[in-house]
């Protein structure tokens, strides 16, 4: 009895998740084509949280794949995928891309090549979101105008571990990988894997 209940219940809910695949997919498409996104063939799991203001551009190469839910992939980081481009930004994300609930929050400029792997919780800012200055900050108006943004640029074939964090600035290189659970503060040679908080060369990529 519990064999054939199991067994129903894996049909049910893989019939379940096939009708709310093609419902997300047709959703999505929707949504990139209200904001104006450039976008190729695409995958998806869930629904991200997407937000391309008005003056704000973001491309999209092809087989471009995005985890949304718990279920698509369950490594303990729970919100969907979340695209954010302000006014005057650019986010260019290049083709064969994987992300998993993580965010994009492009301020000035968010460059990803191709090939690139971004796991779980992983996020990714090109803006330090307030001012550096405490006398600044107390005035909502002056904290935000002078907040410091330099543009992230992701090179082919990197691979960011769940839950790190890259700020502004960096540059990270042609297949070098990031640490589960990194902090990256300064840009990352081609080839080399790099983590911690602050993150720090750990080896070489061997190819």
């Amino acid at each position: 009895m519990h064999f054939i209940l199991n067994l129903f219940f894996r049909a049910l809910r893989k019939t379940i998740n096939i009708i709310a695949n093609k419902f997300d997919y047709l959703l999505c498409r929707l949504m990139f084509y209200v904001y104006g996104v450039k976008i190729g063939k695409f995958s998806t799991r869930g629904r991200p949280y997407l937000l391309i203001a008005a003056n704000g551009k973001c491309f999209i190469g092809n087989n471009f794949a995005m985890n949304n839910t718990v279920s698509s992939n369950p490594i303990g980081f729970v919100q969907p995928c979340i695209l954010f481009v302000d006014n005057g930004a650019k986010l260019e994300i290049g083709n064969n891309v994987g992300i998993s609930q993580s965010s994009l929050i492009c301020h000035t400029s968010i460059k990803i090549g191709n090939d690139v792997k971004i796991g779980g919780g992983v996020c990714i800012y090109d803006t330090d979101f307030h001012s550096l200055d405490p006398r600044l900050r107390r005035d909502k108006k002056l904290d935000l105008t002078n907040k410091q943004k330099k543009a992230v640029v992701i090179k082919d074939n990197v691979f960011i571990g769940a839950h790190s964090i890259i700020l502004k600035g960096v540059i990270i290189g042609e297949n070098s990988i990031v640490g589960a659970g990194s902090v990256v503060t300064k840009s990352i040679p081609d080839n080399e894997i790099w983590a911690g908080n602050p993150a720090r060369k750990v080896k070489d990529v061997i190819l």
